[in-house]
């Protein structure tokens, strides 16, 4: 029996993964890749009694592969929180999934585990970049505004690290940072940890985003702004993060954040307005 974990390269992907093996150890092997790598049950040659978590991946764009390793004798539990498609009827297959738009994988994991370690899953959302879920998913645990900031600051930290058109743009492989996250039982734990990996995760962070926010808008008005970064690496980590923080800063605009990728084309990271009608209303309270 082979133990697999598929999950997203993004800090939702990640967070939920950590939730389910600090809840059940397991040596598995990992299987991920750069946030748009999606496409990864693919990869998959299964054999009866091998048993795949499937985190944080669309259903949909790997509806033929969950088929194949079902058929191949595989145990598959899925979670996720993309628009599914037809979910396979199997008795080999234990999937949850929940499109509400206030929800992540990391969120559901922590649902199913009762909040047994909830500050992994609030760090999840902050990085899939729900603020509010994150602040309400917090309220039992009675934190302070500084360790929320704190949690928000790794969760962004760990989505940015995702970004890229290849895995070496990234500071760390997915599979990599996961292995340094999971050592540690508590994101409080790995921050506070001066031989980890977080201070080089944020000060690519905070550098990138320095270079990001130069950058003027090619194209601007009341309701959407464009920007087209540099041909550079940094510009492909800091792409989705800082279309994240455009959107955040901007809720009843558009944004899109234009890079250049290794094979000559471009990669665009496209963020909807958050309050479409223009009724801003303020982030929940510590």
């Amino acid at each position: 029996m082979t133990v697999i974990d598929i999950f997203n390269g993004d800090a939702d992907g990640l967070c939920a993964l950590l939730q389910l093996r600090l809840q059940t150890p397991r040596e598995s092997i990992l299987l991920t890749g750069i946030k748009r790598d999606i496409q990864l049950v693919e990869r998959v040659e299964a054999v009866p009694g091998d048993r795949l978590t499937i985190l944080d991946i669309s259903m949909a764009k790997n509806c033929d592969a969950l088929h194949r390793v079902l058929e191949q004798g595989a145990t598959v539990f899925y979670v996720d929180h993309h628009l599914p498609g037809e979910i396979p009827r199997h008795p080999n297959l234990t999937a949850i999934i929940d499109t509400n738009p206030d929800i992540c994988t990391s969120l559901i994991v922590d649902r199913h585990l009762g909040g047994r370690y909830r500050a992994w899953a609030i760090t999840g959302a902050f990085g899939d970049n729900l603020n509010r879920s994150a602040t309400e998913a917090a309220g039992p645990l009675h934190m302070s505004a500084d360790q929320l900031e704190k949690l928000k600051t790794l969760g962004i930290c760990i989505n940015y690290n995702g970004y890229g058109s290849c895995i070496e743009d990234l500071h760390f492989s997915p599979d990599q940072l996961y292995r340094e996250l999971s050592s540690y039982q508590s994101p409080f734990d790995f921050m506070n940890d001066k031989q980890s990996a977080y201070q080089q995760l944020f000060e690519g962070y905070r550098d990138d985003l320095m270079r990001a926010e130069k950058t003027k808008a090619e194209y601007s008005n009341e309701s959407s702004a464009l920007f087209i970064l540099p041909d550079e690496t940094w510009s492909r980590r800091i792409s989705g993060v800082y279309g994240n923080q455009l959107s955040n800063n901007n809720p009843g605009m558009a944004h899109a954040v234009i890079s250049h990728n290794s094979e000559g084309g471009y990669l665009i990271s496209v963020r909807a307005p958050l309050n479409p009608l223009g009724l801003y209303s303020p982030p929940l309270a510590a």
